[in-house]
């Protein structure tokens, strides 16, 4: 699979977003290590504290099925949500929580993810190392589990 592809799917999940508060629609899309895809986008809530970023929903899907340890790389992307979909042309990276998040699947998997953060609108795209984004990670290395 393509970045470009990867991206797809997660732009394709964004539009699932469910933004009715922020009106920020997020998409995330999981490469599997079997070349599947698996996505989510973000739940807001009005309880604020209680809304799910779509990477920790993608992610919690990919627990769900055992697979956790089967990242390798992400896409995200995400923009204001418009009556023709989303807008924004500055990429859009996880967030502190997120970055936490997926540390836990990489270092289970024992890899360093590559991570591609996209822009809504254009071509734009911005693609790190988990490790850069997350120096010093805490995770279950961290707790002898590893």
């Amino acid at each position: 699979m393509t970045r470009e592809e990867l991206i797809e799917a997660a732009r394709t999940a964004a539009r699932n977003a469910h933004a009715p508060y922020s009106r920020f629609g997020v998409g995330a899309a999981l490469l599997m290590t079997d070349g599947g895809v698996i996505t989510g986008c973000n739940f807001e809530n009005a309880s604020y504290g209680l809304s799910l970023c779509a990477e920790t929903v993608a992610l919690a899907t990919a627990n769900a099925s055992g697979r956790l340890r089967d990242v390798v790389e992400v896409a995200v992307i995400g923009g204001a949500i418009t009556d023709g979909g989303l807008s924004g042309t500055a990429p859009v990276s996880p967030c502190g929580r997120c970055r936490q998040v997926l540390n836990e699947a990489a270092q289970l998997g024992g890899r360093d993810l590559l991570v591609h953060c996209a822009a809504a609108e254009g071509d734009r795209v911005a693609s790190y190392r988990l490790s850069e984004l997350l120096p010093h990670a805490f995770g279950p290395a961290d707790l002898g589990l590893e």
